[in-house]
């Protein structure tokens, strides 16, 4: 019988603030969106990260809007950039980024302070 590897990780990060109110609102749907993500993509990573706390991780990466995402799989960066905090415009980008992805898809080039960003996150975990 063949070994399959394991599948990659994806991750899925939302970069915050502590003193962003709208962060404070939109914490919730994203944690209950990862967790069903999570539940059928058992490879997805999700993060909530502080940009304060965490700067090290966070490097060069200028967050000026929040909420900011970044979906991050073996491959590089598939999305990056600030999202309206809604449950369905995230729902979309999630299938679009990682549910439905075609194994030849191909992903535009991201700047590479989120190239770096993706880097030191995969080394992190």
């Amino acid at each position: 019988m063949p070994v399959s590897s394991p599948t990659p990780p994806v991750s899925l990060v939302c970069l915050c603030a502590a003193w962003c109110r709208l962060c404070d609102d939109y914490r919730p749907l994203f944690e209950r969106v990862a967790a069903e993500l999570r539940a059928t993509v058992p490879q997805v990573e999700a993060r909530w990260i502080d940009i304060e706390d965490e700067a090290e991780l966070v490097g060069e990466l200028d967050i000026e809007t929040f909420p900011t995402l970044v979906i991050a799989g073996p491959e590089g960066v598939r999305f990056a950039g600030p999202l309206l905090p809604r449950e369905d415009t995230l729902r979309r980008l999630v299938a679009h980024a990682i549910t439905d992805v075609a194994p030849d898809a191909a992903w535009p080039r991201a700047a590479p302070e989120f190239s770096a960003f993706a880097a030191r996150l995969r080394a992190a975990t």
